[in-house]
């Protein structure tokens, strides 16, 4: 397997990923990107990527992500693209697939920003097409599907709803309505606490500005998505009754859950919000670092701040992060009044009845998972996390359901090929009495 040298390395390659990189390479360390996106940038800067390749041709409404590309572009970064880290074979060592191909990473120091997935929470009809995460349908717009003239609704929790109808709008779809789970209480308060932050706020209140025409329900949620083929209508709960509204996609996302599969894989000790980190964001593990939504869900500045301090931090240089401490603070008591406005009600727990499918990859009811006493128990009995997706669905919405939490992390982290698994190209031949030795060991552990 070939072997690739740096000082740090970061993976994963949104806002905190690019900052710590940015940041670390500024110190005079030799740094590679690992992401596995064909260009960086992550989620929430998706359809920015003029900004990386050349200087964007249009006048971008938030310089922040151009300001950022920019300095990506000049600094020494190794950016790997289409880089799937899949592992770790001894302390600094990273195992990746890079179009195919097997390369093992070795760095000084590691930071994690492997930022966050939506949250899906089941309910019956969920499994339809078009009904598809908030944040999921936002990207497959960016990407070019065609959205005008559908009709929308966007349900869930958290403020990603009102920029995902603001965005969804302005490509012409039409909006149905906004279904928020949150009560109107703390969403209030919410905005009460914004108005020390004059430009979240401002941000808000734009994207309410852009919807302004389309019904935002508070304490409202779906209980059933209709349709035979694809969805079609949507009954929803709310004021005390349940409603129905006929539309062509449901834009569906409860909040976000971090990715912390590789910090966990590392042995990085994790909380209830993420990786444990300190105020240089080193977490429990020597010489690695999480930064972003990996170490609690707060959103782009957070990120940013959090990534310079952890590229500073990995560098060996921690002193020069003490100008970004009172940032750091202010970011971080936003985040905890962001969980707290948008923390997911008990009522929502009741809402998938015993024939409504909660794992997906393996067609696993709620029945199914009902007298359980652990994730565990309910992967060896039912199957529950063991699919395509290893629980990165379903994991979520059990511990919601259950408070069941994985108990274990085992290589590899994502879905990989057997080759690269091996150390391998993937041109490489592979003998058949490897593969059946590698099958037969996979049989065993299912055991």
């Amino acid at each position: 397997m070939k072997k690739e040298q740096f000082d740090v390395l970061v993976v994963g390659g949104g806002p905190a990923g690019i900052a710590a990189a940015v940041s670390a390479a500024e110190c005079d360390c030799s740094v590679a990107l690992l992401d596995e996106n064909n260009a960086p940038g992550g989620q929430i800067w998706r359809g920015f990527e003029d900004g990386w390749h050349q200087p964007p041709k249009q006048k971008r409404a938030s310089k922040v992500p151009e300001e950022w590309f920019v300095r990506l572009r000049r600094s020494a970064v190794n950016v790997v693209q289409n880089c799937c880290v899949f592992g770790s074979s001894q302390p600094g060592h990273l195992l990746a697939d890079v179009d195919g191909e097997p390369i093992e990473y070795v760095g000084e120091s590691i930071v994690l920003a492997t930022g966050a997935r939506e949250r899906f929470l089941p309910f019956p009809g969920w499994t339809l097409p078009n009904v598809v995460g908030a944040g999921g349908l936002q990207a497959l717009v960016q990407c070019g599907l065609p959205i005008a003239g559908k009709r929308v609704v966007v349900a869930g929790s958290g403020p990603l709803l009102l920029a995902v109808a603001a965005h969804l709008a302005a490509h012409r779809a039409k909006i149905a309505m906004i279904l928020e789970q949150a009560p109107l209480s703390s969403l209030a308060n919410f905005a009460a606490a914004l108005a020390s932050r004059p430009s979240k706020l401002a941000q808000g209140v734009g994207y309410r500005w852009q919807t302004r025409t389309v019904p935002y329900r508070t304490s409202a949620w779906p209980l059933r998505a209709n349709g035979s083929d694809k969805i079609e209508s949507l009954t929803y709960f709310y004021a005390g009754w349940q409603h129905t509204v006929d539309c062509d996609y449901l834009a569906c996302g409860f909040h976000l859950v971090p990715n912390t599969e590789l910090a966990a894989l590392l042995g990085c000790e994790l909380t209830t919000a993420g990786v444990h980190v300190d105020d240089l964001q080193r977490t429990t593990v020597a010489s690695v670092y999480c930064a972003g939504e990996t170490a609690g869900v707060g959103g782009l500045d957070l990120a940013l701040v959090e990534g310079q301090i952890a590229g500073i931090a990995a560098a060996g240089l921690p002193d020069r992060s003490r100008p970004l401490m009172a940032a750091h603070r202010r970011e971080r008591t936003f985040a905890a009044r962001l969980a707290s406005a948008f923390a997911l009600r008990a009522e929502l727990r009741s809402v998938a009845d015993a024939e409504t499918i909660v794992c997906r990859c393996e067609d696993v009811r709620r029945v199914q998972l009902d007298g359980h006493h652990s994730w565990r128990a309910a992967k060896l009995l039912t199957r529950c996390g063991m699919g395509a997706c290893q629980g990165r669905i379903c994991g979520a919405a059990c511990e919601f359901l259950y408070g069941w939490k994985a108990d274990s992390q085992r290589l590899p982290v994502q879905p990989v090929s057997i080759p690269s698994l091996m150390g391998r190209s993937s041109e490489s031949p592979i003998r058949s009495a490897e593969i059946e030795s590698m099958q037969f060991q996979s049989q065993e552990e299912s055991k």
